[in-house]
């Protein structure tokens, strides 16, 4: 393809659903790749869209087919907003995850609501979209995919570090991208801050001044996934069936299971790091919403012994919206945007669903 430079708009609704990450992005193509954020935005949800989406795994079928006919409208109607609002003209494509609902890769199933065909009437673009699907029905996990950007544009880093609802991370092997989800952070954490009123631990100082429980701690950190083999995946199955469960047997106060469970996080995260190969003096990449949490990537520097580098804000909040519009970007080439090292799927693959308005 002679293509070397693209703009798009990366669109991202994550676990923690607090809103639709957009990214609109350069990116250029000369003997490796480079991006340029143009403008980024966090828009958030409605509190009814909180809920819609929050209580959608407990949905009967026909409900979620009826769920995702409203999220489409919905999430095409917010690019639009987007793209209107900031003049954004000659946009290559509209590279948008959309909002999982379901994710069971050991069932063959993974369902990420927004990817319906009319998106890209909704929103006037072209759209490329539906990412997972592909890879589980390939015998891959759908997860995690931003590897591959990692691997392409930010490899300077001997780990890159999600810090969302759950926690990823990934890094190289013998020139093998390897990846994989961690343990829950966010999708816990702010679960039991809303108990107090609150949205989320700023900074993670209720985890600094509360006491962690030992037992429960113990608990956690005996859990089977953890002694798993990669690839692995996690989602909100996981953690209603495994983690909410242990918890609750407890009896403790929010902040209590705050500091466990951010003390279990920081646990899993540096032994993640302590079964890699790396260089002697590693360096971190640490991004997402949990980069913010001062007090966990305190705990991780220290149980690992690892320098953990938070950088700008604008790539702390907006990485991954960034690398699925990479992922489009390597869509309209043809090229591999999901490494099978990564996901265990039969072979590295293209993938992403195009729709013409």
């Amino acid at each position: 393809m002679n293509q070397t430079t693209y703009k798009v708009l990366g669109v991202m609704s994550g676990t923690s659903v607090d809103g639709i990450d957009f990214a609109y992005a350069e990116f250029t193509k000369t003997q490796s790749w480079n991006y340029k954020i143009l403008k980024a935005e966090t828009v958030a949800y409605p509190r009814e869209w909180q809920k819609s989406l929050r209580d959608a795994i407990g949905l009967r079928p026909d409900e979620i087919k009826h769920l995702n006919k409203r999220y489409t409208h919905f999430l095409g109607k917010a690019i639009k907003h987007f793209i209107d609002e900031n003049a954004i003209k000659d946009l290559d494509a509209v590279c948008s995850h959309g909002h999982t609902i379901l994710h069971e890769p050991a069932k063959g199933f993974t369902l990420q609501i927004g990817n319906l065909e009319e998106i890209a009437a909704y929103c006037g673009q072209r759209v490329i979209c539906d990412f997972r699907v592909q890879d589980v029905h390939l015998g891959g996990e759908g997860a995690p995919l931003v590897p591959i950007g990692d691997k392409l544009l930010f490899d300077t880093y001997d780990f890159c570090l999600n810090l969302g609802g759950f926690a990823n991370v990934s890094y190289d092997v013998d020139g093998q991208r390897i990846a994989y989800d961690i343990c829950p952070v966010n999708i816990v954490l702010n679960r039991y801050a809303e108990k107090l009123g609150l949205e989320y631990d700023e900074s993670g100082k209720i985890a600094a001044n509360h006491a962690i429980d030992q037992k429960l701690l113990a608990t956690l950190n005996a859990l089977d996934f953890y002694e798993k083999d990669v690839p692995k995946s996690l989602g909100l199955e996981w953690v209603l069936a495994h983690v909410l469960p242990i918890i609750d047997k407890y009896d403790l106060k929010p902040e209590e299971v705050i500091a466990t469970f951010t003390e279990h996080a920081a646990f899993q995260i540096a032994n993640a790091f302590a079964k890699a190969k790396h260089t002697p003096s590693p360096v971190v990449l640490a991004t997402g919403g949990g980069a913010y949490n001062t007090h966990l990537i305190k705990r991780v520097g220290e149980l690992s012994g690892i320098q953990v580098f938070v950088p700008c804000a604008e790539l702390v909040e907006f990485k991954e919206a960034l690398v699925f519009g990479f992922m489009g970007v390597l869509r309209m080439r043809n090229a591999s945007n999901v490494l099978r090292s990564v996901t265990g799927a039969s072979h590295d693959h293209c993938t992403g669903k195009i729709f013409i308005p």
